[in-house]
């Protein structure tokens, strides 16, 4: 079933750009995307859009400051613009949860080879920027989560009450473990500290408890070890999805409701 996003910055202009993100949730949306986040601080837009419970699905990088710009990644000399319109772009990205950014091309002459040449140049820099490796190490995450979700209970828990819920919850908990995995190969392989571990868990607010399912156990009370491999991984997939706290958010129970993670590794 297709999926659509509500563009923030071309409808329910009637309101505030805040309160757009609660006026495109009553009219049916579950997604959101804009053209420029910049003009105010990410907390408040992810804050916005937490509180509307809808997802921020795409929005540009900065369109450059001179009269007339509408982006930068095919204007040759304005590279470091672009550059530092990636990094921008990257730390609101990161706080919005936002798994796609547009990079906009600007108004360069399509038949002069220098403009893209610097296009294609530009393209490559966001490509290989901390940017794309940081978003799609986030939709691995999610993706597995989701697959697992599917495999595990069918295609049909797409239409369960809490499935959303579910599915940031597993992906939240899944994405510490493979960062306390990452940093633990990374003490061990350079040698920096070869003796210490380690752990994974979310923090849940209301109960004050720290959350993390195990491989192969029903233990979710703690702080965990990470898996050491990819079969421990799936292990720890099967466990999260077997848990009962993703079981009573698939159901629409208190579990999901009002309810913030804190990742702890």
């Amino acid at each position: 079933m297709p999926r659509f996003a509500a563009n923030l910055s071309f409808l329910f202009t009637e309101r505030s750009f805040l309160e757009r993100f609660a006026a495109a949730a009553r009219a049916g949306f579950d997604a959101v995307e804009f053209m420029s986040p910049y003009e105010l601080p990410a907390a408040e837009i992810a804050g916005a859009a937490r509180a509307a419970d809808v997802e921020v699905v795409l929005f540009n990088t900065p369109p450059g400051d001179a009269k007339g710009d509408f982006g930068l990644a095919a204007l040759p000399g304005r590279e470091a613009e672009l550059r530092d319109g990636v990094e921008r772009a990257l730390d609101y990205a990161t706080a919005l949860a936002a798994p796609r950014v547009h990079v906009l091309a600007g108004l360069g002459d399509p038949a002069d080879p220098a403009a893209a040449a610097t296009y294609r140049s530009n393209l490559a820099f966001a490509a290989d920027h901390a940017l794309r490796t940081i978003l799609d190490r986030l939709l691995i995450v999610v993706h597995a989560a989701a697959m697992r979700l599917r495999e595990t209970l069918g295609d049909d828990v797409v239409d369960l009450p809490g499935y959303r819920h579910a599915l940031i919850e597993a992906a939240t908990v899944l994405n510490a473990a493979l960062t306390a995995h990452t940093v633990q190969h990374a003490l061990h392989e350079d040698g920096t500290a070869p003796d210490l571990r380690a752990s994974y868990g979310t923090y849940v607010i209301s109960t004050r408890r720290i959350w993390a399912p195990r491989a192969g156990s029903s233990e979710c009370d703690g702080l965990a070890r990470p898996p050491d491999n990819a079969a421990g991984f799936n292990d720890l997939g099967d466990a999260i999805i077997a848990s009962q706290r993703i079981r009573d958010m698939l159901a629409g129970g208190d579990a999901h409701r009002a309810q913030r993670r804190r990742p702890g590794r």
